[in-house]
């Protein structure tokens, strides 16, 4: 499972200019937001000094001339301050609302364009996290930490000059504390940024366990793994308690030392103050007024605070979030290609070759691991309209070819070329568009069976829908529901029975009429008679399709064209079935093993 890489405990600027990369659509709102809140901190350093004038003028001096205007300066100011407020928190619910719809649109689209590689060692909860809980605690901490962090600036320096216009000695004691709390909070910061990063990264971990426990949940259920599973799932949460708690420690300790200093703030302002008024040096409006400042300038220090601990959780995120969308494909068309045929989202079709289906492999090469070679000098001609079976043991290279040849992988030597194209100078899509993959365990869609099927061609009609679920011996079990193409097939398929599903996958293959077709290990999963139905349909669909099949029964190849019995990434034999039964060599020992087998399975049973 991959992790961010960055460890370092203190706010890296480079994740963050990364963020403000994506703000760019919505950077009129934030400036005007981040306007209003200054206007806020400023309104608020003022209001003291409203407090000073009554005191120094109605209180101190005992009249109350002037009173009546002064009421309603002080009343229009708490009107302003309230639409101010108001105006505050509507701007930062829509910039927090369009940001993680934006981020999760970008996320979404990213995923889409990666390459396959890349979810090989992703678990779904890994990257579950990323898109919701992390890109929340990301905009959020935007839309109002950030902001907050410009009123509170503008406050403490409206605090900072006011009080320095009063009395610049008294100003200079009382915020004699700052260069302490200064120090404090760096130590306090790298410490809340490594904690926060822990929690975001065991509730990844979590988010993970509970997807694959509910996807396994059978498995579980059968190899009675409930405690075993109950005990590793509250380990994680153990771990994430202790690192959660860990960082609300840190948190609950600054904050604290914060309040304290303020307070010693205030006591230094009331102490030398109290010295000053005795000898006339300031008023009691005054006083007065520094007290109130003082309250004032560690008010929004102890807000930066909690915004400063939240800012430290966000970066987590933030890392994480940044190191999906910046993660590259492994395989994508070059400049060249992208220039000609456009992009995956915006193709220029009318400028691609109709495919017809010739495919050479000529000398590639290809590893997973560079110290475990799975193909080497790989060659292989395939004329239009042929049925390559690939025989062989698990891990003797039939995927990997498959893989190659639908572009999911790229040979890191020699090229591959259909119809004559080297396929890296042609759009993936290219490939993609005119390919029909039907796997061992069909992944449905929630939704209709008409839904499923269309999911192959969006704009195919009900009756090309139905034509191809004929086509794969599926429109008799679909029809003999009770709500026909409409029956919901639930999540995953679960249904439908694994040979419904399968021919529901062929139909959904089948209705964009490839002309490059991969059967891999289709009918592996299946009864004897649902495979007698599958097999009837297989013959059907390859025609004239350039196809590759992959299989374990052996019955299912004999009508192939070729059957290439693969080993260590080599064609060890190539042939039709007759000829290769009558070589007498290892596909004759394996199909003849395989044959009695099912004989004896067949007289038992």
């Amino acid at each position: 499972m991959d992790e961010v890489k960055n460890k370092a405990p203190k706010v890296d600027l480079r994740v963050w200019k990364d963020f403000f990369t994506y703000l760019k659509p919505y950077k009129r709102e934030f400036l005007r937001l981040t306007g209003i809140m200054a206007a806020l901190g400023a309104m608020d350093s003022t209001f003291p000094l409203l407090t000073k004038y009554a005191v120094d003028n109605f209180i101190e001096k005992n009249s109350l001339d002037g009173l009546g205007g002064f009421i309603v300066i002080y009343i229009l100011a708490v009107a302003l301050l309230s639409g101010i407020i108001f105006v505050f928190i509507k701007l930062a619910g829509r910039l927090e609302t369009s940001m993680a719809h934006d981020i999760r649109r970008i996320g979404f689209v990213r995923l889409q364009e990666l390459s396959l590689s890349y979810y090989d060692d992703k678990a779904v909860g890994w990257l579950m996290a990323r898109m919701t809980s992390d890109i929340n605690r990301l905009s959020e901490t935007i839309s109002w930490g950030l902001v907050d962090l410009a009123w509170g600036m503008t406050m403490m320096t409206g605090v900072t000059i006011y009080m320095f216009i009063l009395n610049a000695r008294l100003a200079a004691i009382t915020l004699s504390v700052i260069p302490i709390l200064a120090i404090i909070s760096v130590y306090f910061q790298r410490k809340i940024l490594v904690a926060q990063r822990e929690v975001r990264k065991i509730n990844s971990q979590i988010t993970g366990a509970y997807n694959e426990d509910i996807q396994g949940a059978k498995t579980t259920k059968t190899l009675v793994r409930e405690i075993l599973n109950l005990n590793e799932f509250s380990g994680l949460t153990s771990s994430l308690r202790h690192s959660s708690i860990r960082a609300a420690v840190l948190s609950s300790v600054y904050l604290p030392i914060v309040i304290g200093l303020g307070s010693v703030g205030t006591a230094l302002a009331l102490s030398f103050g109290g010295g000053y008024i005795l000898t006339g040096a300031i008023t009691y409006g005054t006083l007065v007024a520094f007290i109130s400042y003082t309250s004032q300038f560690f008010e929004p220090v102890r807000q930066m605070a909690v915004i400063f601990a939240e800012i430290q959780g966000a970066q987590a995120s933030a890392e994480r979030v940044f190191s999906l969308l910046r993660e590259e494909p492994a395989i994508k068309d070059s400049e060249e290609v992208l220039n000609k045929y456009g992009d995956i989202f915006n193709q220029k079709k009318e400028l691609w070759p109709s495919i017809k289906g010739k495919v050479e492999f000529k000398n590639v090469s290809f590893h997973y691991n560079p110290d475990e070679p799975v193909l080497t000098d790989f060659n292989l001609s395939v004329e239009p309209g042929q049925t390559i079976a690939l025989v062989g043991e698990t891990g003797s290279g039939k995927s990997t070819i498959v893989n190659l040849f639908c572009r999911f992988y790229e040979p890191v030597k020699g090229e591959i070329l259909i119809d004559g194209y080297n396929y890296k100078d042609m759009p993936l899509n290219w490939i993609h568009d005119n390919l029909g993959y039907v796997l061992q365990a069909p992944h449905l869609f929630s939704g209709t069976i008409r839904d499923n099927v269309r999911y192959g061609k969006l704009d195919a009609t009900d009756e090309e829908i139905e034509e191809a679920c004929r086509l794969v011996n599926a429109h008799g079990f679909i029809t003999e529901m009770k709500d026909g193409y409409d029956t919901q097939v639930g999540e995953g398929g679960n249904l439908l029975s694994t040979g419904q599903k399968q021919l529901v996958s062929f139909a959904r293959a089948i209705v964009r009429n490839p002309q490059l077709f991969v059967l891999d290990e289709a009918t592996s999963s299946i009864d004897t008679e649902t495979e007698k139905i599958i097999q009837d349909a297989i013959s059907r669909v390859l025609e004239g399709r350039t196809s590759f099949v992959i299989a374990h029964r052996l019955s299912t190849v004999r009508n192939a064209d070729r059957i290439l019995v693969i080993r260590d990434g080599r064609v060890i034999e190539d042939g039709t079935h007759r000829e290769l039964i009558k070589a007498r060599g290892y596909y004759y020992s394996l199909y003849s093993n395989q044959f009695m087998d099912e004989k004896s399975k067949a007289i038992l049973g």
